[in-house]
């Protein structure tokens, strides 16, 4: 059995652990996911304009190093539908008003950035990525606020199917290059009015729009697409999950509920509520831009949090950006890698080293084991489909801890430096 631990101060060191008798301080006590699907991140024209501003050789290593079977195996990833809030600029695929037919939408804009950027990561990985997709804003002459930031869609039915169409040709037109869009999420952050790209909805309003509109239209289009609630950032199941879980014709149409940020506090009961509908993360939450060890660990406490608690999939935020991490609108975010635009370098930060831990050892079609023990708050446990078992584990302690892990019908004692992470498996690699 080999452990791989990073911290703060070494980023990435391997050895061998010891078998021992006695108890275990975390082991398994059954299954939370039978089908982990795997970990992504999301295509943002930013990300793609930092990459440009390092040589050929650096970009292509690190698509590799995240995209590639024998890297991180990101295949789970997203894509945003319009400008997200890490686009170079504000646009949607039709600004055209009153273009209710959608003869004027048009992807051209995502030729710029955002397919470069999907191919050369297809490219890396080798084989097709699960893509889901989901819009910031509407065009913004769908909207009562006619803006990309703030506002609603206006409630209409004319205006309502405009926009289920516009939904529908955007996946018609990368199915047309040959891209498959396998999921739509209907709204990023329902209930966000921001100064960047956005749209409000009620969990209401987004259960009626998928059950009288958009499900329809795609069923007349023949849109071969799942629809999902999401990407809902509340903590609120009751608000946002339960209209459209509790509606029957609504929940017919679900193809699974997507959470991110505050939407953590509804996972839990989602899953209790509908154990068999996927749920995913759909972003990880970015920090400040300072990349620091310990937004690492907060990090952790997030995956931890998502995984013992049903998602079938993890998908980070921003891949790579210039130093610093500011968007368009000024805020400054995290990323896994960061460029020195001065000297064209990458380079790896904390959280590239915390999802190391994870997607170099799970794999999709992993089961998500149930943790039980002293230490089950802060590890997560695997059985990849090969047979392979994984423990990830962090010490979120000012001093070394040694944990009895019980994987693999043995218990293994592991020094868990403080402040560190470490991953303990019997997967090559």
């Amino acid at each position: 059995m080999r452990i791989r631990v990073s911290t703060k101060d070494t980023a990435w060191v391997e050895g061998e652990v010891r078998a021992v008798e006695g108890e275990a301080d975390v082991a398994a006590r059954g299954t939370v996911t039978e089908n982990f699907k795997g970990f992504g991140a999301c295509f943002n024209e930013l990300s793609w304009i930092a990459l440009q501003k390092t040589d050929a050789a650096s970009r292509e290593h690190l698509l590799h190093e995240v995209f590639s079977p024998e890297g991180l195996d990101f295949h789970y990833n997203r894509l945003p539908i319009g400008a997200s809030d890490f686009a170079e600029s504000w646009y949607s695929h039709n600004e055209t008003e009153g273009d209710f037919a959608m003869e004027q939408f048009s992807i051209a804009r995502d030729h710029r950035y955002l397919l470069p950027y999907y191919r050369e990561a297809r490219a890396a990985h080798g084989r097709d990525f699960t893509l889901f997709a989901s819009p910031w804003s509407p065009p913004t002459w769908l909207k009562d606020h006619k803006a990309y930031n703030y506002g609603r869609l206006v409630w209409q039915e004319d205006h309502r199917k405009a926009h289920a169409l516009y939904l529908s040709k955007f996946v018609e037109a990368y199915r047309d290059l040959g891209i498959r869009i396998d999921a739509i999420h209907v709204q990023n952050e329902p209930d966000s009015d921001q100064k960047f790209p956005s749209c409000c909805w009620t969990g209401e309003r987004l259960g009626l729009f998928i059950r009288d509109d958009l499900g329809p239209m795609f069923d007349a289009r023949g849109v071969d697409a799942d629809i999902w609630l999401g990407t809902i950032e509340r903590a609120s199941f009751n608000d946002w999950v339960a209209p459209s879980l509790y509606d029957r014709h609504t929940r017919a149409r679900l193809g699974g509920i997507g959470f991110q940020w505050a939407g953590k506090g509804a996972v839990q009961r989602t899953h209790q509520a509908a154990p068999d509908l996927p749920l995913i993360m759909t972003e990880n939450e970015c920090g400040d831009g300072a990349n620091s060890w310990d937004y690492a660990h907060y990090v952790f406490d997030l995956a931890q949090h998502y995984l013992v608690n049903g998602v079938e999939a993890y998908v980070y935020w921003n891949l790579v950006l210039e130093q610093g991490g500011i968007s368009t609108w000024g805020w400054q975010q995290n990323s896994m890698f960061c460029v020195d635009v001065e000297k064209g370098a990458v380079i790896a930060n904390p959280e590239y080293q915390l999802m190391r831990h994870f997607a170099r050892y799970v794999r999709g079609g992993a089961a998500v084991l149930d943790a039980a023990g002293r230490w089950a708050a802060n590890t997560v446990l695997f059985r990849n489909a090969d047979g392979t078992d994984v423990a990830v584990l962090q010490n979120p302690l000012n001093q070394d801890v040694e944990v009895r892990v019980g994987i693999s019908n043995a218990v293994w004692s592991v020094t868990l430096p403080s402040k560190s992470f470490a991953t303990l498996t019997n997967r090559d690699g």
